[in-house]
């Protein structure tokens, strides 16, 4: 597996790998249909030196293909929330979770972040359940955020990261 930021150049197959109505009906931000436009705009979109956003590359087969995009995207109130797609061929196999360590670890080493917030669709429990892996702890709130795929709000579950080191016994032990 192979963490890497997307060059415009990777438009085509990050739209062949993202373009799976199963996929963008748990994303927020992503249109559905999905198109080469809309992968391309994504790769064009400015990012700070503090804003990880990784394309997640297998290499099970003779070339290296895209399975999946992780990012910790700044909010609006200066938090910090992780997010991340992974497409079906890569469902269940441990890269979210392997990607998402290597992410935690870098907003808690390297960009000196103290808190992680995060949160899945209701109706997607296989997210919670990877969140859970990493560290995160559900908060109890449930809250209707919009989903351009869907159309509308859907109910997220919320989840929060503790990074200012405690905790990390359980997710060393995990």
């Amino acid at each position: 597996m192979t963490l890497r930021p997307g060059w415009p150049e990777d438009a085509p197959a990050l739209a062949r790998a993202i373009a799976h109505e199963a996929v963008i009906e748990k994303l927020a931000r992503a249109p559905w249909p999905y198109a080469l436009g809309d992968a391309e705009a994504f790769l064009a979109l400015p990012r700070g030196a503090a804003e990880p956003r990784f394309l997640v590359l297998s290499h099970e087969a003779d070339y290296p293909a895209i399975v999946g995009g992780i990012a910790i995207d700044r909010t609006g109130d200066g938090g910090a929330e992780f997010g991340y797609w992974f497409a079906p061929q890569a469902w269940g196999r441990g890269y979210a979770t392997e990607a998402g360590r290597i992410v935690i670890d870098m907003a808690r080493h390297a960009l000196g972040l103290r808190r992680l917030d995060a949160c899945h669709h209701l109706d997607n429990p296989a997210s919670g359940r990877v969140l859970t892996k990493l560290g995160f702890r559900p908060t109890g709130a449930i809250e209707q955020r919009p989903s351009l795929g869907r159309g509308g709000d859907v109910p997220c579950v919320l989840f929060e990261l503790d990074l200012s080191g405690a905790g990390d016994e359980v997710r060393m032990a995990a």
